[in-house]
């Protein structure tokens, strides 16, 4: 399988070529040159397969030149129940992404997937762990060695540098908006004293930090040099990773393939989702793709107006649902390039705008941009919004009739799978963390402490480690070859 930029660079690559790298070399993103199809026979045959395996199936489609043996010994490695082993109670570590039936009334069936059971509590391990080993493999290999630069709201970085710590040949360099995540999640990240992990809070919100990762990729010449690479969801491997939950999700939640299922996500850079839309465009029967938003909510206003409307760092909301406080989605325009029929030269036209004019206008009216939004009916997307309020009654009301507690951002999710559900179509909500991570707003709602996992009773009094920084890429990008010494 070749792949291509989503702004046309000429360029066609394999899938180990683009594994190292964020970006193209024009500021695209890579996707494949047309979607691997799965037929019902694939999809029955794999019912029956363990996580590993059903990894194994859907990422061969995608990785054709890691030789399969090599491939199925990293997927063995990766997705195991010592790894995934935070489970509720009643759910079996052995499933990886198990089903929690939540309602089943009237025709209207809500169910939770669990996909925060890896070791920093959140969904970003089902794909960050997997990078770690094919990372590892790669470089290995090659006798290289790799320099990690990326953004977090939250979750992204503790997922990375829990699987890249230690890694042979491997340094991290991890931005996070400064005194802008939660206590556990900063505790997660700045707490680990491995000298291959640089923690950096940078003065500004995730957009500042997500900018500068865009902006050193963008400078080739120091791209090269430095050996920078990226596991943002930019990166995609890290995308094509998430892509196995959604066919396991559909799989444990129905027995023929002429079923189908919706599934609600919550949103902030686009990438959790996005996976899905690759999965429904492999054919997978997904009926609809539910976005979730909070209020910093550029896309639930894209897709109830075909308007992208990008929001300034003071615009951007602090929540308490903090991993989505994204005002840019890095990973929007693999969905655009598709809406417009591959139209690569409009898509970079569309993203120069982004730049610089804040947006773009794809509703019809009267001076847009377009009228792609019409199509949109076509990929099944629908969207919502959930408040601070709305979320502390969610948690409340799942606790109450559910008998769970859930995150703040699994509750957004849960509001609007709600607003969305269909009767006779199951509704998956994607969990995002467990809810010990951000306790304060738990204690909020239920007046109590959340519950946590063995080995995190104490995280946020060990000592940590961390550079407070501005967003000057220069000094940021003097930083690096300090501690690399390339």
């Amino acid at each position: 399988m070749q792949y291509a930029s989503t702004r046309g660079h000429p360029a066609s690559p394999h899938f180990s070529e683009i594994l190292l790298g964020g970006l193209a070399p024009d500021g695209g993103l890579y996707l494949p040159k047309s979607y691997p199809q799965v037929t019902s026979d694939e999809l029955n045959a794999w019912r029956e397969l363990s996580y590993a395996d059903l990894a194994f199936a859907v990422l061969k489609k995608f990785a054709t030149d890691i030789p399969e043996d090599d491939l199925k010994a990293i997927t063995d490695k990766t997705y195991t129940a010592d790894v995934y082993r935070n489970v509720r109670d009643g759910e079996d570590a052995s499933q990886i992404t198990p089903l929690r039936v939540l309602e089943d009334k009237d025709g209207r069936k809500l169910l939770l997937q669990a996909l925060s059971n890896g070791p920093t509590l959140a969904f970003k391990d089902m794909a960050m762990q997997l990078l770690g080993n094919l990372f590892e493999y790669t470089l290995t290999k090659k006798e290289a060695e790799l320099n990690i630069f990326g953004a977090t709201s939250g979750d992204t970085g503790s997922a990375a540098e829990y699987a890249m710590r230690g890694k042979k040949g491997i340094r991290v360099f991890m931005l996070s908006p400064h005194k802008k995540m939660s206590a556990f999640q900063t505790a997660q990240m700045f707490s680990l004293q491995d000298p291959n992990i640089f923690n950096i809070a940078v003065e500004g919100v995730f957009d500042d930090c997500q900018d500068m990762v865009k902006a050193v990729s963008n400078d080739l010449e120091y791209k090269a040099r430095q050996k920078i690479g990226t596991v943002n969801s930019i990166n995609w491997a890290r995308v094509v990773a998430q892509v196995v939950y959604y066919f396991r999700g559909y799989l444990s939640a129905t027995s023929s393939n002429d079923q189908k299922v919706s599934f609600t996500v919550p949103s902030g850079n686009f990438g959790n989702i996005c996976a899905g839309h690759i999965a429904r465009m492999m054919g997978l029967p997904i009926a609809k793709l539910v976005v979730a938003t909070n209020e910093n909510d550029v896309l639930d206003e894209f897709f109830r107006t075909g308007i992208y409307r990008v929001r300034k760092s003071a615009e951007t909301w602090h929540t308490t649902s903090p991993s989505m406080d994204i005002s840019k989605a890095s990973n929007f325009e693999r969905f655009i390039l598709d809406l417009l029929d591959g139209d690569s030269v409009r898509l970079a036209a569309l993203f120069h705008q982004v730049e610089t004019q804040g947006g773009f206008d794809l509703s019809g009216n009267p001076g847009s941009d377009g009228d792609e939004f019409k199509k949109i009916v076509r990929f099944g997307f629908e969207s919502g919004k959930s408040v601070h309020a709305d979320r502390l009654t969610t948690i409340r009301q799942v606790e109450k009739n559910y008998g769970i507690t859930v995150d703040t951002h699994t509750a957004d999710g849960i509001k609007v799978a709600l607003e969305r559900i269909e009767p006779g179509i199951p509704m998956i909500v994607l969990e995002t963390a467990l809810p010990a991570k951000f306790n304060e707003t738990i204690r909020e709602a239920l007046g109590r402490d959340a519950e946590r996992p063995a080995g995190f009773e104490n995280i946020e009094a060990l000592p940590q480690r961390f550079e407070v920084m501005t967003t000057d890429i220069e000094k940021m990008k003097a930083y690096i070859v300090g501690h690399t010494g390339l």
